[in-house]
């Protein structure tokens, strides 16, 4: 156990996260060696530039390299940090609840291809051995250290780049069988603001603008954009509680913890409020979770032998 580097990662259709580090989860092969070395990944005498413009939602994460390199820069960002150059790896990750039995099989396998690698980020030369791949489902992972303080019954919610998650949890324990995720993320809501922006302003704007204004509910943009972008948002945050209330919650009595990217959009710019309410707005949460079930597991495992 004591060998063993955690290196939990949420694989986001917008962004990569770890317990330490955010970045886009875009990546672009370069045919020359480029002159700056930020962001840059040498795998297999390719490089690549990591971050930048996000890639496009794909049907699955395991369709082509994109996610395997990119899970080697968060692991580098990672190793980085804890002054580390080899090591043996143990990587914990994420899959939607309700898609987690019929991916996780086909995300392992993607993840743990190669047992032994090298590979350079930044100019630092990385040498790991994947000894073990776990996958815990997101949304959960998210509230995994504070179960005990939920009340008896309580509903997480999970919006994220490409998903909206309902989990309700008993005592502790989430209810699969009313576990729900539907397309509906925070990618959805910038196209649908950018096509008002088109169809009002004939101009589109950049998700980076959007998105900042998501984070603080502020904008450095002119007052015609900003008008859309504040409508469309609040527009997303009642559809978000229209789609609660479908599956039968009461919004006044229901515990619900919002969680993911979207936590903070909802906080900002909801109608609901209410002491039944809360936000976790860290976009790492599940990120850090994979890496306390990780942990946790792992102590189980010290303790039988």
């Amino acid at each position: 156990m004591e060998e063993l580097e955690v290196i939990a990662i949420d694989h986001g259709w917008s962004l990569m996260k770890t317990p330490s580090s955010v970045f886009v989860s875009g990546i672009k092969e370069i045919t020359t060696e480029p002159a700056l070395k930020d962001n840059l990944l040498l795998y297999k005498g390719k490089y690549y530039r990591v971050g930048g413009k996000r890639m496009e939602v794909r049907p699955t994460k395991v369709i082509d390299e994109t996610y395997y390199l990119l899970t080697l820069a968060a692991i580098a960002k990672e190793l980085k940090l804890r002054k580390k150059r080899k090591a043996k790896i143990y990587l914990a990750v994420g899959l939607p609840i309700s898609r987690f039995g019929a991916e996780k099989k086909d995300f392992i396998s993607y993840l743990s291809r190669e047992r032994e690698l090298s590979f350079a980020f930044e100019g630092d030369y990385y040498t790991i051995t994947i000894c073990k791949v776990s996958v815990y489902p997101q949304c959960y992972a998210a509230v995994a250290d504070k179960l005990s303080v939920f009340r008896r019954r309580q509903l997480i919610v999970d919006i994220g780049s490409w998903t909206l998650d309902l989990m309700p949890i008993e005592d502790m324990i989430p209810d699969e069988g009313d576990c729900f995720t539907q397309e509906m993320g925070l990618i959805t809501c910038m196209r649908t603001i950018n096509e008002e922006c088109v169809r009002k302003l004939n101009g589109e704007i950049t998700e980076s603008d959007i998105q900042y204004i998501m984070r603080t509910g502020e904008s450095e943009l002119p007052p015609e954009y900003t008008e859309i972008v504040v409508h469309g948002l609040k527009k997303f945050a009642d559809t978000v509680y229209q789609v609660i209330r479908e599956h039968k919650y009461n919004l006044q009595l229901t515990p619900i913890t919002f969680v993911g990217g979207g936590a903070t959009v909802m906080k900002l710019f909801s109608s609901n409020a209410g002491d039944n309410i809360s936000y976790i707005e860290d976009v790492r949460a599940n990120a850090k979770g994979y890496e306390f079930l990780a942990k946790v597991a792992l102590m189980k495992n010290s303790g039988k032998r």
